[in-house]
């Protein structure tokens, strides 16, 4: 191992960059490209619509009971360790789930996907951390935030192209050259670390993976079912709790335990925590809600869409970019994210002007606008979460504060596709409720008889008159969320810098 692992990753940081956003990339991009393969996948695979929705579930669900175990996985193992047999196992597992002849090995391959992927995010992030002098935190997570922020929304689009161009053996294949040059690398630029041997958790494990599991399940299902209508929602909602209150016991009165959330008590890591699920929130049930609602309501085809919503991540991109070099400058970092804040509440706003016959420019202009606010929120929440951290302490906390996103997406997106199922109802009732034969505004097939076709005309035109209203008071619920964070951007607290070193606070322990 060499004696100055530090002194290498520095040697070898561009190379080190390159490979780790590669491996951040292709993690986030295949949360989300599965999607639009879903109905070729389902008749592929000879697959009821209930079987093939685990073709999603099933990936998340492992991917969030793994992510916790990033920390004492990395301390065990290394990072570097961690990093090849994460990308390794993540590669094989894609070539799995393209070779798949039937929906369990798909659903089986699709954990061991979640299972291999967890890491790779929390652990490039704490990875870039430790590569980069604390002056240039800020970079570093720019351009983490980069593949995090742009890969769910460059997800959608490269699925659609990839399916309909080739197959959605594709969507998995796609993934085999990015990890194979994401694996050499690493395996070439990222320093071998010190190990700690330690105990496994298991009792600590189990209880939170029981939690974490029936809390995934009952927001992916919870729609679906109709929520607490349903026993299985009820009963994941019994196991949530128990498996998280039994945890909390169980870390209250054990010395070391699975995941120290006496992290949290770190103001400016509880703080960046709870920013992080609003972000996963607004981030991903924007993301979600925009395809249907450009697809189903304006008839755009799949790539259209894509185009449509990409201004966003170029967005993104730059403010990304402008962010981490003020914040090298020195500039108080809770300034840009208040800004930030302010523009995803205006483009949220804007949304909540749209109809259903919106034009192009305006749904780009919406898309730069929160592309920005995210990138100026996210790239200082990102840095401030670990600022008063010490170094030992960052792979865990990144493990904690990846999934506070990933559950806060979860939430995001069960919440708003819910009220938009419910407001749809209840829209088109009321609007149905107004519409009379007698109206000159009605189509002539409807005026000038009882012409069936014509009926079935109306009645699509009032659902979408429905659908569009339930989106719409979906962007104005988002917007007064992203204005309710506001006031907690100061309960961050900016360390000071001696010597170009952050002042560090020490770890609460349990």
């Amino acid at each position: 191992m060499s004696a100055h692992p530090q002194q290498d990753a520095q040697r070898n940081l561009p190379l080190l960059v390159v490979s780790i956003m590669l491996a951040t990339l292709m993690q986030v991009i295949d949360s989300t490209i599965a999607n639009v393969a879903l109905p070729d996948m389902q008749g592929s695979l000879s697959a009821t619509q209930d079987q093939a929705a685990w073709i999603l579930t099933s990936y998340i669900v492992a991917a969030a009971i793994a992510t916790p175990a990033t920390g004492w996985l990395a301390a065990r193992f290394g990072r570097r360790h961690l990093l090849v047999v994460a990308i390794g196992g993540f590669t094989v597992a894609s070539i799995l789930c393209a070779m798949a002849t039937d929906i369990t090995a798909m659903v089986a391959f699709r954990v061991l996907q979640g299972l291999f992927g967890a890491a790779l995010v929390p652990i490039s992030q704490s990875s870039l951390l430790d590569a980069f002098p604390v002056q240039r935190h800020g970079a570093a997570m720019a351009l983490w935030g980069m593949g995090v922020m742009v890969g769910p929304i460059v997800g959608p689009p490269l699925g659609g192209w990839l399916t309909d161009n080739y197959s959605w053996h594709w969507v998995f294949l796609i993934n085999v050259p990015i990890g194979i040059a994401a694996l050499l690398g690493v395996m070439a630029s990222v320093p071998k670390d010190d190990v700690r041997l330690g105990r496994f958790d298991w009792r600590g494990f189990v209880l939170l993976a029981m939690g974490i599991a029936a809390l995934q399940l009952m927001l992916d299902r919870g729609n679906e079912k109709d929520w607490f209508d349903a026993f299985e929602i009820q009963l994941y909602l019994v196991l949530a709790f128990l498996g998280f209150y039994w945890y909390w016991v169980h870390w209250r009165s054990s010395e070391r335990t699975f995941v120290n959330l006496g992290l949290l008590r770190d103001r400016n890591f509880g703080v960046a925590t709870g920013f992080i699920f609003i972000v996963g929130i607004l981030l991903f049930a924007t993301m979600a809600l925009m395809p249907p609602y450009l697809q189903n309501l304006m008839d755009y085809p799949v790539v259209t869409t894509g185009l449509l919503l990409a201004p966003r991540g170029v967005g993104t991109l730059v403010s990304m970019t402008i962010v981490g070099r003020l914040m090298a400058r020195g500039i108080d970092v809770r300034k840009p994210v208040i800004v930030g804040i302010l523009l995803i509440a205006l483009s949220l706003g804007l949304s909540a002007g749209f109809g259903p016959d919106v034009p192009m420019w305006p749904i780009i202009n919406v898309g730069v606008l929160q592309g920005l606010g995210l990138g100026l929120v996210f790239v200082p929440v990102s840095t401030l979460a670990y600022a008063t951290l010490p170094a030992s302490a960052r792979s865990e906390a990144a493990g904690i504060f990846s999934l506070a996103r990933n559950i806060g997406s979860s939430v995001g997106i069960s919440i708003m596709f819910t009220l938009v199922a419910r407001n749809t109802q209840l829209n088109h009732a009321e609007i149905a409720s107004r519409v009379s034969l007698y109206s000159s505004q009605l189509p002539a097939s409807i005026l000038h008889g009882d012409s069936v076709q014509g009926l079935a005309v109306l009645n699509a035109e009032v659902t979408r008159q429905a659908a569009a209203i339930a989106y719409i008071n979906d962007f104005w619920l988002m917007m007064w969320m992203s204005l309710v964070a506001l006031p907690f951007v100061f309960l961050f607290r900016v360390p000071r810098r001696a010597g170009g070193t952050t002042v560090e606070s020490p770890v609460a322990e349990p």
